[in-house]
């Protein structure tokens, strides 16, 4: 029966190379899902990061929205602006 056992010694043989690609494939999975990982706490610093910005954004707005408003009114009381200038 040696063509039996060729043919057992080559299932062996390709089977043999076929774990040993799926190992491959799995320590590459590993690492991409590690990388992916990352790459999800990278993208929700970046995202809070924006929001602090935007409050940022939003207090500097203020504050030159009522400096606006004080130097109207410095204006009106030196008698530099129209007085019919809507603020």
């Amino acid at each position: 029966m040696p063509e039996g056992r060729e043919i057992l010694d080559f299932l062996r043989a390709n089977f043999a190379r076929l774990n040993e690609r799926l190992d491959r494939v799995d320590v590459r999975l590993d690492e991409l899902t590690t990388r992916i990982g990352a790459l999800e706490r990278d993208v929700a610093s970046l995202s809070l990061r924006i929001a602090e910005l935007k409050v940022d954004f939003s207090a500097m707005q203020n504050r030159l929205d009522t400096m606006d408003r004080r130097i109207h009114r410095i204006e009106r009381r030196l008698e530099l602006a129209d007085v019919a200038t809507p603020s």
